[in-house]
This record gives structure tokens, C-alpha cells and sequence, in this order.
């Protein structure tokens, strides 16, 4: 049983659905539980349900801290739990993290396993709120009987900054994605320009995300007013969307920028708009691995990134794409300038993700931990007890 707190847009949503969908039927019968997509921030169910996954919906399970909901998604998840009497329950974000392990545990599954995707610690909340969610995390790390982080980073953040749990707890294994859309889409098609009406001569460079405070999309407007004083002809393109898109639309106004700026909302297919960008941006306070990062360097578009999370070990400490200091516009403006003007040869950082990132390999290396986890706690199927 996969339990995700919701399947809103983003790399975890996609992460559960290609898990679900790719792992070997003849071994693994596996349901996928989510809760409920928040208004505004976009769903991804399509993702899942194109894959023939179909989800079991626990309505209570929600983003936000509500006790009397919380209790209800815990009793409706145990209750599943007890339905379907999973070997393995993997669990993946913060909410259900702590409700799915605290479930599996009270109803005495083998295996557990919970993965994070990143981390909410910093960035998100207010300073006293961030230490009580790092207190329950170290106290749901006592129910897993191992913790999944996609980068060595994040496992040294974790163990040493944060002290969720130790070292040796903790299995670093990278994501699996279908970058297969990615890499056999043309090359400066102009399917997306053509959309929304984008001349195909102007340098265009695009930012790919939630519109939310951890995004910092400021961050990349105030970048994109210094970018237009040295590039009168650049545009720049914002996907995706969520509770800031009209305060990021007045803050464009009040930059004197909006002309250059389109604001697409959500777009289901990425390929077309990573082919026709010059270069794409991150701008975020906080990452843990980025899947646009990832998707666009398959399809060869360059990128500049803050220096935040997961992002240093993904690029290779810069190898793969440009790194800036978190909260410098101008710095973030130089560099995309500078991709601009030099855009570096896409084949390194193309073949170093199509190989690290692949959904094989990331299949292999989920069923030899569940397999390796059920055999300890003599609990596998697979093995005569």
C-alpha cells in the first residue's frame, strides 16, 4: 500500500503513480491512497489515471494541520490497512508520512517505508511550527524501518542538521521518471510559442511551478525587469499556478514588466514547453529534486538555479547548469543572461539523467529494498519460511 498525502501537481505525484503502475504484477498487488487536492493548486490525477491507476481517495487526509480530520484519515487509513493487509506500506510527504506509519504501526505491518521528497523545515512555516514538525518527524522515523531520501544531501541534512533519525537509517534512492516524452521531442518545435503567441526569435526563458511563497517568483520577476535592461526583446513565461498568480500578475505590473511576461497556468504537456525554452529557471527558497530540473536538461534546455536543497548534487555542483546565490536577482539575472548568450552543450547533462533518473532502474532498486526488508523481518512471500 502507497500512501501520498495528495496527488497535486509535482514530482511526488508523478514519483507514486509510475511506482504503482511499473512495479511487477506477478510479485506486487499494490493500491495507491491520497487525499484531497487543495483548491487552486492543481491536480494530477490525470497522471495517474492515464497510467490505469486508480486511487483510493481518503477525503479527511488534507494539507493542513486539522486534528478532527487528521483522526478521521487515521481511522479510514487503518481501516483500508486491515481491508487489503499489505506486506509493505510506503509512504511518501509529511502528512501522510506521519498518519500512514502511524497506521501501519498500530496495525502491525511488516515492512514500512517512508520516503522524502524534500522537506518542509525551512521556508514554509513560522520558526516555532517548523520545530514541531521536526519533533514528529524524529518521533514517525521510530515506526519506518527505513527512511528513503533522493539525494546523499538530503540524508546528510536530515541525520546531521536536523537529527530526524540517524545516518544508517536512512537509504539514499534517486527518482524514476519517464523522461522518454522528454528526450524525443523536437528541439525548438515552436509548438508552445505558437500557443501563446511568442514570437519564435525572442530569447524566452521560463519558470516551471506552484505559484507559492516557496517558489519565490519575485525572485525570478525581479531578475527578469534586470534581464529586459540589458535584453529589451526577452520574455519570459510562468507555468503553472496557485494562491500567489494574482499577486505575481500585480508585481509584474508594478515592475513595468507585464508585456514580457506571459502567465500560462497549468500545462499538462511539459515536453513542448522545455523544447521551446531557451533557458529555465528555479528560483525556490527550498528544493528537494526538482523533476522540471531533471526534464528539462533530457530535452536539452539549459538551466540556472538558485543554490537551494538537492539542486547542487543534481547539476553536479554547477557542471550540468548554473548555480546562484539564494535571494540574488541580480545574480540570477547574470547568469541567465550569460546561458543566454553561451548555452552549453545539453549531451553531458542529457545522458547523466536519462541514466540516473530512469523508472527501470528506479523499480530494481524498490523491489530489492522491499525485498531485502520483508526477507529481515521473515515476512517475505517470496522466501519459504
Amino acid at each position: 500500500m502507497r500512501i501520498i498525502g495528495r496527488l497535486n501537481i509535482g514530482g511526488p505525484a508523478i514519483h507514486v503513480a509510475l511506482l504503482t503502475q511499473k512495479l511487477p504484477a506477478d510479485v506486487y498487488e499494490t493500491t495507491l491512497v491520497t487525499g484531497s487536492v487543495d483548491q487552486g493548486e492543481g491536480d494530477m490525477s490525470y497522471y495517474a489515471e492515464a497510467r490505469q491507476v486508480q486511487p483510493i481517495i481518503v477525503p479527511a487526509m488534507h494539507r493542513a494541520v486539522r486534528p478532527l480530520e487528521d483522526l478521521r484519515a487515521l481511522s479510514a487509513i487503518r481501516q483500508l490497512i486491515r481491508q487489503h493487509q499489505p506486506h509493505v506500506v510506503h509512504t511518501h510527504t509529511a502528512k501522510a508520512g506521519f498518519i500512514g506509519r502511524l497506521a501501519a504501526r498500530l496495525e502491525g505491518v511488516p515492512v514500512v517505508v517512508h520516503t522524502f521528497h524534500g522537506h518542509v523545515f525551512k521556508g514554509y512555516f513560522s520558526p516555532a511550527k517548523s520545530k514541531a514538525f521536526v519533533w514528529l518527524e524524529r518521533l514517525a522515523a521510530n515506526w519506518a524501518d527505513t527512511i528513503i531520501t533522493l539525494t546523499e544531501s538530503l540524508r546528510r541534512e536530515l541525520a546531521n542538521d536536523y537529527h530526524i533519525t540517524r545516518r544508517g537509517h536512512i537509504t539514499v534512492l534517486p527518482l524514476g521518471l519517464d523522461l522518454t516524452p522528454f528526450a524525443t521531442t523536437e528541439r525548438k518545435s515552436g509548438i508552445f510559442r505558437s500557443e501563446w503567441n511568442i514570437p519564435p526569435d525572442v530569447p524566452l526563458i521560463g519558470i516551471v511551478g506552484r505559484l507559492t511563497a516557496i517558489k519565490n517568483h519575485r525572485l525570478f520577476l525581479q531578475a527578469a525587469a534586470q534581464i529586459l535592461a540589458q535584453q529589451p526583446n526577452a520574455h519570459f513565461a510562468i507555468i503553472g499556478d496557485g494562491e500567489d498568480r494574482a499577486l505575481l500578475q500585480d508585481y509584474a505590473r508594478q515592475l513595468g514588466i507585464d508585456p514580457h511576461v506571459t502567465f500560462t497556468g497549468w500545462e499538462r504537456d511539459t515536453a513542448k514547453v522545455f523544447a521551446d525554452l531557451d533557458v529555465k529557471v528555479i528560483s525556490s527558497e527550498n528544493e528537494g529534486t526538482p523533476v522540471t530540473l531533471i526534464e528539462a536538461l533530457v530535452s536539452g534546455c539549459p538551466v540556472v538555479s538558485t543554490d537551494v536543497g538537492g539542486v547542487r548534487e543534481m547539476l553536479e555542483g554547477g557542471a550540468f547548469g548554473r548555480l546562484v546565490p539564494f535571494g540574488d536577482a541580480q545574480a540570477l539575472a547574470t547568469a541567465t543572461l550569460e546561458t543566454l548568450h553561451n548555452p552549453p552543450d545539453p549531451e553531458p547533462a542529457r545522458t547523466a539523467m536519462l541514466k540516473r533518473y530512469s523508472i527501470d532502474r528506479l523499480v530494481s532498486d524498490i523491489d530489492g529494498l522491499y525485498q531485502g526488508l520483508l526477507t529481515k523481518k521473515r515476512a517475505n512471500p517470496r522466501t519459504p519460511q
